[in-house]
């Protein structure tokens, strides 16, 4: 049981708040359980929020049945980890798969029924089974690329039944032609500012889609690195309104409008990304939070990993992923950085009382 001494008080709050919520991010984190009723319920379920005063919370079910308490018939707490088990065996099978699977096969091989199943997915994962196929399988036909393959060559070892697809995907998610992209970004324009910020110099990169980059201490090289072909130019005020609003993204957190961002990653390092857009600002997940989050408990250093990967700062938050015990962590931009960024948004971590901004 989450215990409320001064040392949990924190983690009380932040349970109750997902509870109050209903966050499904939270289930399989943490059960509420209701005094009065003497049920226990996942954090999302859609039942009536009782009083504060008359919810306690453990880590598990097991831990509510043994206080006494029975599952809610509505939400079935019981079944979330069997649920996070079924997504993280569907991932497996697609990302094992030579062509993408049917809806109904992944459906059959984990026991769900297809609807219920495709719910389950997309709600884990942030978007369906066939678009996380989609995304596996793009990925490997960058890879492919990549390698120097021709193009006809990476479609069909990527798992492409015809070129239309492989067209299609290309332009939906490189950003770029499969040639292009094989040949370091020729033919692209990749327009860039480098400017002031509170936090010290700051890049801004944008293709014709979205921020491609935005990262702190770098300048044009790092882009040529990366497109060492494409016609990396810096700005003449065509992403203008993308800077400002990166800027406001530091300096306003709470009021930042939405920019869209052009970034690549693999499948994983995708769904990272994702579920780090989804944390709130003032709030903050740990690795493991997020390695649950995407269906893999275990993946607590590939998500430190997914995080240090991360091509834009701020816009995607990999400074409000913490350690669970608390501390910080790391930061790509500098643990002094990620300090300011989280203070600014009022979030709250360990060593925050002891530090003077």
């Amino acid at each position: 049981m989450l215990m409320r001494t001064i040392d949990a008080i924190d983690s009380w709050d932040a349970a109750w708040d997902a509870f109050d919520r209903r966050d499904r991010s939270w289930d399989g984190r943490v059960i509420g359980a209701v005094k009065s009723t003497g049920i226990y319920c996942k954090p999302s379920c859609p039942a009536r929020r009782p009083k504060r005063e008359n919810v306690e919370f453990f880590l598990d079910a097991e831990s509510a049945r043994s206080a006494g308490y029975r599952a809610c018939l509505r939400c079935k707490p019981d079944e979330v980890g069997r649920d996070r088990e079924a997504v993280a065996q569907a991932v497996q099978l697609i990302e094992a798969a030579e062509e993408p699977p049917l809806l109904a096969e992944l459906a059959a091989a984990v026991g769900y029924a297809e609807h219920h199943f495709q719910r389950l997915f997309t709600r884990d994962m942030g978007v369906s089974p066939a678009a996380y196929a989609r995304a596996v399988r793009a990925r490997r036909a960058e890879a492919h690329l990549q390698e120097d393959k021709p193009v006809t060559e990476a479609m069909y070892d990527a798992g492409y039944a015809a070129p239309s697809r492989f067209y299609a995907d290309a332009r939906d998610r490189l950003g770029m032609t499969p040639s292009a992209w094989r040949d370091g970004g020729r033919g692209e324009t990749i327009r860039y500012v480098v400017t002031d910020s509170p936090l010290g110099s700051l890049l801004v990169a944008a293709t014709a889609k979205g921020i491609c980059r935005l990262t702190f201490d770098e300048d044009d090289a790092a882009l040529r690195n990366r497109f060492p072909n494409a016609d990396i130019q810096p700005d003449d005020g065509t992403i203008a309104a993308w800077v400002e609003g990166a800027l406001s993204a530091i300096n306003h957190p709470e009021s930042a409008p939405e920019l869209p961002i052009d970034v690549r990653g693999t499948a994983f390092q995708e769904a990272v990304w994702r579920e780090l857009r989804r944390i709130p600002v003032g709030q903050t997940r740990s690795y493991a939070d997020i390695a649950k989050a995407v269906g893999d408990p275990n993946a607590t250093r590939a998500v430190g990993t997914a995080n240090g990967a991360n091509p834009v700062a701020v816009l995607v938050p990999c400074h409000r992923v913490i350690r669970s015990d608390g501390s910080l962590g790391g930061y790509a931009g500098g643990l002094d950085r990620k300090r300011k960024l989280l203070s600014a948004e009022g979030a709250r971590w360990k060593e925050q009382a002891s530090l003077d901004f």
